[in-house]
């Protein structure tokens, strides 16, 4: 059960910031991001090395894309494609908008349920997968939003109603000053030591192979201000023992 949280501001300077943890079983192999894919040169994503997609990804033009199972998928399935394709697939066009487009004409059916997000600078939006031949796609609306294993903003999941409020009163982050501290300690946050369910965790630790293996802090400039470049901030590890680097955009494949 992975988390999204993006947070839109038309017409500031950081329309767009997205902090994202990503929950899987811990011995699946991957990298780090970097551009891992030679028939893309210009998309940056972390490598899951079992299936050769990822779950996050962002190309030259500032388009962000990222995939969350949906309740009850973990994990691949005989017969379905690779969710982590359609990270790249989003990461192949030039703007947000255009990549809704050619996702939504996808068959759903090919693929294990999914959440895909998609976001660029002007736009965001949100395909439904649930394995239907036919996906939807919804804009996701300015203003803070959270999602996980079911829908965007479902306040009826542990954690998106035990986190969307401490996210939306929370600190702002400020890019410019490098000040992400209120969304690093909420992606921190491992309310399980004093016996709740992993789920309510933003920060998941369990002994059954299974937990929170990376985090990343995200902010796209506007177009107004071409003079700042994106910022990626990532944590190969969970967020509550690992630091946050930056990956840099024009970062090589090692």
């Amino acid at each position: 059960m992975c988390t999204f949280v993006i947070l839109r501001r038309p017409g500031h300077s950081w329309p767009v910031l997205i902090a994202a943890n990503r929950d899987e079983m811990v011995n699946r192999p991957w990298k780090t991001p970097a551009r891992h894919w030679d028939d893309r040169p210009d998309v940056a994503g972390g490598l899951d090395e079992l299936a050769g997609g990822t779950w996050l990804a962002i190309n030259d033009t500032n388009v962000v894309a990222a995939v969350l199972n949906r309740e009850g998928s973990l994990g691949p399935t005989a017969g379905k494609r690779s969710r982590g394709e359609l990270v790249l697939e989003a990461a192949d066009h030039s703007d947000a908008a255009m990549a809704a487009e050619a996702l939504a004409v996808l068959d759903g059916s090919a693929y294990r349920s999914f959440n895909l997000m998609i976001a660029d600078n002007t736009n965001a939006y949100w395909v439904r997968g649930t394995e239907a031949p036919r996906v939807e796609v919804l804009e996701v609306p300015p203003g803070l939003h959270m999602i996980t294993a079911g829908e965007l903003d479902d306040t009826g999941s542990s954690r998106i109603g035990r986190f969307l409020p401490m996210f939306q009163a929370a600190e702002e982050p400020d890019p410019d000053a490098d000040n992400w501290s209120a969304w690093q300690h909420l992606l921190a946050t491992r309310l399980h030591d004093s016996g709740e369910d992993p789920r309510e965790s933003m920060c998941i630790v369990t002994d059954r192979g299974y937990g929170t293996v990376s985090s990343s802090l995200i902010a796209l400039p506007s177009a107004d201000h071409q003079d700042r470049k994106r910022i990626w901030k990532f944590a190969a590890g969970r967020p509550d023992t690992a630091s946050y680097k930056p990956v840099e955009a024009t970062e090589e494949a090692p």
